[in-house]
């Protein structure tokens, strides 16, 4: 993923609902912080955006979410395996008035899991939350899917949690809380890639054992987004025009700040009682 510009105010594909008002405020990435983390460390691997030829395409998933971490008090670790979107992301955290810290590291790679968890760990006061945003997708249908594509994207999507999991759980103080980042494809058919909608159907599993494992003192939960209006899914809509125009109850695409709400939420002491649980936000696609 590489550098874009995501100012709070870019434009979405399909408006950002709220009433006849216009967009709600939270939608589009404009409402002010309540100070729901305030004091915590949340370390966001996968916080860069993929590359954008659009003037004012919008943000990915994860560099919502680490711009709304440091919004609401939260001091942010930017991981990403492409130093320049890490950087973009981790100006805009700034600018929200928060430290921040940016780490590279390709989460493909064991060893780079295991280095990434180490120095966020290392860092003045530790880790107190931990959201994983990575995914990647290859081969269409179980004939144009390949042994190798198969299992690059499980790495990516399903070991790759696994193992950041398993390293970060013994590190996090209690009242700590994990959040990752699945897709409705988990729970229906859609992307087409058997890789692709068995891993997030795979990180229900992950989530509940690591919930289980992880009481009383950590939480786990799954994000579940449908289709959202980044800069990854314009790509895919590109590649599959029809995605365009799948029919959504609430009537538009969701927006990165709708999603990174929802893992804020899961982050902070306003969800303490919800643990191995999916939260799927995804403007009733899946009923």
């Amino acid at each position: 993923m590489a550098a874009v510009s995501n100012a709070p105010d870019s434009t979405t594909h399909a408006a950002a609902g709220g009433g006849a008002g216009g967009p709600a405020a939270e939608s589009t990435g404009r409402a002010p912080g309540r100070g729901r983390l305030l004091g915590r460390r949340i370390l966001v691997v996968g916080a860069g955006t993929q590359a954008s030829a659009e003037p004012a395409a919008p943000p990915g998933n994860g560099r919502a979410v680490a711009v709304l971490a440091a919004r609401e008090g939260a001091t942010v670790v930017v991981a990403d395996r492409d130093r320049p979107a890490a950087e973009t992301t981790a100006e805009l955290v700034r600018a929200e008035g928060r430290d921040v810290t940016v780490l590279v590291a390709d989460v493909a790679d064991p060893a780079g899991c295991a280095s990434l968890v180490e120095r966020s760990a290392a860092l003045p006061g530790g880790l107190t939350g931990v959201v994983v945003n990575v995914g990647i997708g290859r081969g269409l249908g179980l004939a144009g899917t390949s042994d190798d594509d198969w299992d690059a994207v499980l790495a990516v999507n399903l070991r790759a949690h696994f193992l950041l999991a398993r390293a970060v759980l013994p590190l996090l103080p209690a009242g700590g809380s994990m959040v990752f980042m699945g897709s409705a494809a988990g729970l229906r058919p859609g992307s087409r890639s058997p890789s692709y909608d068995a891993s997030k159907a795979g990180l229900a599993g992950l989530v509940r054992h690591v919930a289980a494992e992880g009481a009383p003192r950590v939480r786990a939960n799954l994000v579940v987004p449908g289709l959202i209006d980044t800069p990854m899914g314009r790509s895919a809509s590109r590649g599959r025009p029809s995605r365009d125009a799948t029919v959504i109850p609430l009537g538009r695409q969701g927006t990165a700040w709708e999603v990174a709400y929802g893992c804020i939420w899961l982050l902070s002491d306003e969800s303490a009682y919800v643990t191995g649980q999916q939260l799927v936000i995804d403007g009733g696609l899946t009923l």
